[in-house]
This record gives C-alpha cells, sequence and structure tokens, in this order.
C-alpha cells in the first residue's frame, strides 16, 4: 500500500488543526461558552453576590501570582538553559530575595483574611425584606434573623430522592397538626423577602444547594441547619441540585425556587390551605365509610 506524499500529508495536517481551532474558537465564542466558567453563580440573593465577589477577588489574585510565579519559572528556564550556560552559577541564596517574597506571601494571606472577613457578614447575616413584602411575613426566633426579625421560614426536609417544603413558624416542629402549607421539589418564594431555610435530613445526608442563591448546606440526619436568601426577581425559577451523594438515585433529586410577587405568593399559600384541607376532608369521609362498614376501626386497625 503506497502512503501519502510528505507534502500532502503536511497539508492536511494544517488544514486539520486550522478546522479544530476554529470549531473550539466558535465554541468559546459563543455567548453562553463561558458563562459562569471562572466564578460561582450569582445574581439571584444577596449572599449569592457577596460570595461571587468574594470568589473573584480571591480568583484575581491568584491568577496575579501564577502569572509571576510562572513568569519567573519561564524566564529561568530560556535564560539559564544549559546551551547558554554549559557551566552552572553556583549561587549560596540571596537572603534580600527571600525575605522579599516571604513576606509578599504573608502580605497577600493577610490581605485576603481582611476582605474575606469584610465580606463574611454579607454572606452570613440575613438582611431586612423589601418593604413592599410586609403583607406575607411574621416575626420569629430561629437563626439568621433579619435586623427587624421579619422574614418568611421555609423548613427544607431531604428525604431520599426529593425535598419536602413546608412554609411558616414552627414547621419543624407541629407542621402535622398545624396543617401548615407545604411542595414537594419546588420551593415557591414571595420576590424581596428574606427566607430562612430550616434544613433536615429524614434518612442520610443531603446538601440544599441552588448556586444563583447562595452556597450549599448540608441536611445531616438529627442536626439542623440553617440558611437564606432574598431573590428579589419575580418571574425568576432558579435550579438547584443535591450537592452530596446520597444514593442510587440521587442525580434526579434536584431542586427548584420559583419567585413570585408577593400578592402571587398570598394566592398561592391560599390555594395550598385549601387544597390541604380539602384532601383532609375526604380522608376523614373515607375513613368515616370505612368505620361503618366495618373495615377499619376508630384506632385505625384493619
Amino acid at each position: 500500500m503506497r502512503s501519502l506524499p510528505h507534502a500532502l500529508v503536511r497539508r492536511i495536517s494544517v488544514l486539520l488543526t486550522f478546522a479544530a481551532g476554529a470549531a473550539g474558537g466558535s465554541l468559546l465564542l459563543a455567548p453562553s461558552a463561558l458563562a459562569n466558567c471562572c466564578a460561582v453563580k450569582s445574581g439571584g440573593s444577596p449572599n449569592a453576590d457577596a460570595i461571587h465577589s468574594l470568589y473573584v477577588i480571591v480568583l484575581v489574585v491568584a491568577v496575579i501570582v501564577f502569572l509571576l510565579v510562572g513568569g519567573a519559572l519561564v524566564y529561568a528556564v530560556f535564560s539559564f538553559r544549559a546551551s547558554k550556560h554549559p557551566v552552572a552559577d553556583q549561587i549560596h541564596g540571596n537572603t534580600r530575595l527571600e525575605i522579599g517574597w516571604t513576606a509578599g506571601a504573608a502580605f497577600i494571606l493577610v490581605l485576603l483574611t481582611i476582605v474575606t472577613f469584610i465580606k463574611l457578614p454579607s454572606i452570613i447575616d440575613a438582611p431586612n425584606s423589601n418593604a413592599s413584602a410586609d403583607q406575607v411575613l411574621s416575626a420569629s426566633l430561629t437563626e439568621p434573623n433579619p435586623p427587624n426579625g421579619h422574614k418568611l421560614t421555609i423548613c427544607v426536609l431531604g428525604r431520599q430522592f426529593i425535598w419536602r417544603y413546608t412554609y411558616g413558624s414552627g414547621c419543624n416542629k407541629d407542621y402535622y397538626f398545624t396543617k401548615l402549607p407545604y411542595s414537594y421539589q419546588e420551593m415557591v418564594v414571595p420576590a424581596g423577602v428574606t427566607v430562612d431555610l430550616v434544613i433536615q435530613s429524614s434518612d442520610v445526608i443531603h446538601a440544599w444547594w441552588v448556586p444563583s442563591l447562595g452556597g450549599k448546606v448540608d441536611a445531616v440526619p438529627g442536626y439542623t441547619t440553617y440558611t437564606w436568601f432574598r431573590a428579589d426577581k419575580a418571574g425568576a425559577l432558579y435550579h438547584g441540585q443535591c450537592a452530596q451523594l446520597c444514593g442510587r438515585q440521587h442525580a434526579f433529586m434536584t431542586a427548584l425556587v420559583k419567585v413570585v410577587t408577593p400578592a402571587q405568593w398570598v394566592t398561592w399559600m391560599n390555594n395550598q390551605k385549601a387544597l390541604i384541607a380539602d384532601q383532609n376532608n375526604q380522608v376523614a369521609t373515607l375513613r368515616h365509610a370505612l368505620i361503618q362498614q366495618g373495615s377499619l376501626t376508630s384506632n385505625g386497625i384493619f
């Protein structure tokens, strides 16, 4: 079998390289190709924005350090290569240089520490809700707490493999007897309201994480963890995912947060309460009929 001429092989290689470069460049220049490629998501909540800005500051400092160290390394490799310096210079150290890079590294660490402590309050401390959201709020003592104490408490219960959201103060204690509204997978929140999340698990470790709304928080059996967010954009739908490997169907344990106006949220809550009351009435009617037929005793035993 005859081999291709060397010139033809070279031309084909150049064309393939050019085509691969053009394809890669077009992918990189696509509007969504580099979206959130180098930083965490943000834009949905003030704490997510604060996390994003802190991440970018640390990233910029790290890139500058990388370029300085990498540039010095490349310079040393080419400037002091064997072809130019067959005999290596015997250097016993430079005290000023060593003190300089040690002091520089310490300065960078101190700078990042100061910036982190400046940013932490805006990540940890929940802010007040917008004035337009007063109609849906109630005071609560559960941490984290806005300065004026007004917030919406939602309990997030993780279980294999779905999230349950229960709305209202006391949702982690007596939600069953008080018949608090609830939903699965999709959380519905009013825009501009500081939402306090009370996170628990009924089986294994899960992690509730909607990147655009803030950091991820573990749901640990036997413990209660907390976080908060305030979504200001009515009509937005934020996507999340359980961030702890929790079993065979972990990939299906998604989380959605739907943001509506305060008036729409009040309407939705009233509808949820009506649906729960209707379902309870149907169960009570069925229970009474089964007792009358003798299929069920009053203590619920068949």
